[in-house]
């Protein structure tokens, strides 16, 4: 059987081999698209993470594929509905950094109520001591937190705001009473929540039916002077929306650790480098820039997931899937199964 695994650093590899040396197994630091696909041939087992786009047209160049893990828990950059046409199936690593994507979330938001990164720099430019009116902040105990998406990562989440005071308000389609009663958090509706919250934070995975969850509409109906946080995926804002929003003041400040496009982003100077169009939304990636120059919006490079505790939890959930794969009962399946 021949396993190949992509977007994989370095550190991972000698653990891996150990995990499956009855097999043969492949590494490469790039990821896998229409491309590179030879490097995947006759794989029957291929792991990537985010930035591997499995599409129609590289599951058609590789007929002898039967699983698909992504190392992640997001899986949008799979088509995982034309692999279940094909009898391919694909896993995900469903929870790996509940606390850790919650405590990002909760360093934007403690970045932007207290100027913290702006202070720095400005430190670091001028070595002037003297603070100025730009750096006043605002407490957050007793302000409102909106909280879209109740799963494992919003609900601690919810937990670090308690603990600062916070009024916690939630929306999710699976509302947790039972959680919601601890916890002294509030259910409503989606726009409730957008309309009464001082900051909202999504934590829900991308699916078609939520592009754009957060638009001009939803935008419209926020208090004057919110921040929005976004640690979960980049297209459930709609970016032009939300440049509008900060323009207009509705929108105080953002943190996003997610942009749309960002798949765009990491790779813009190969791109500009080529006349091929087809497949980049350039639109989108002029916006992005536009919002790395607010000062009022702090942007990490998708990070959430990133820390010792984590990554160990991705590898052995990970070789975990693919021995139950290998035993004949897989583990973790997402999307439709055939």
């Amino acid at each position: 059987m021949k396993i190949t695994f992509f977007e994989s650093p370095a550190v991972e590899k000698t653990i891996i081999k150990n995990a499956f040396s009855n097999y043969e197994v492949s590494f490469y630091e790039e990821k896998l698209n229409e491309t590179n696909i030879e490097l995947a041939k006759d794989s029957e087992i291929i792991s990537t993470f985010i930035n591997s786009l499995i599409n129609k047209t590289v599951i058609d160049a590789l007929p002898k594929l039967k699983f698909i893990i992504t190392r992640s828990t997001g899986f949008e950059h799979i088509d995982f509905e034309y692999c279940a046409q094909k009898g391919i199936l694909v896993s995900n690593v469903p929870a790996y950094g509940s606390h850790t994507v919650a405590e990002l979330a909760f360093s934007l938001i403690l970045n932007l109520s207290r100027n913290t990164l702006k202070a720095n720099n400005y430190i670091r430019e001028t070595n002037d001591f003297n603070f100025s009116k730009d750096f006043e902040g605002f407490d957050l105990t007793e302000k409102t937190i909106g909280v879209i998406g109740t799963g494992k990562i919003g609900k601690n989440l919810i937990k670090i705001a308690r603990g600062l005071n916070m009024n916690v308000v939630a929306s999710d389609p699976f509302p947790d009473l039972v959680f919601a009663k601890e916890n002294n958090v509030t259910y409503k509706t989606l726009d409730e929540v957008i309309s009464v919250s001082n900051i909202i934070t999504l934590h829900i995975p991308y699916t078609k039916e939520n592009h754009h969850l957060i638009n001009k509409e939803k935008i419209s109906l926020m208090k004057k002077g919110t921040y929005l946080i976004n640690t979960a995926r980049g297209a459930l804002v709609d970016t032009e929306a939300m440049i509008w929003g900060l323009n207009e003041k509705i929108i105080a400040g953002a943190g996003l650790d997610v942009l749309e496009g960002e798949r765009d982003l990491k790779i813009q100077n190969e791109i500009f480098s080529k006349n091929d169009s087809e497949k980049v939304d350039y639109k989108i990636l002029v916006e992005d820039h536009l919002l790395m120059d607010m000062p009022n919006v702090i942007i990490t490079p998708h990070i959430g997931f990133y820390t010792k505790e984590a990554e160990n939890e991705i590898l052995k959930t990970t070789i975990e899937n693919i021995n139950n794969f290998i035993s004949n009962k897989p583990t973790n399946l997402v999307g439709v199964k055939k």
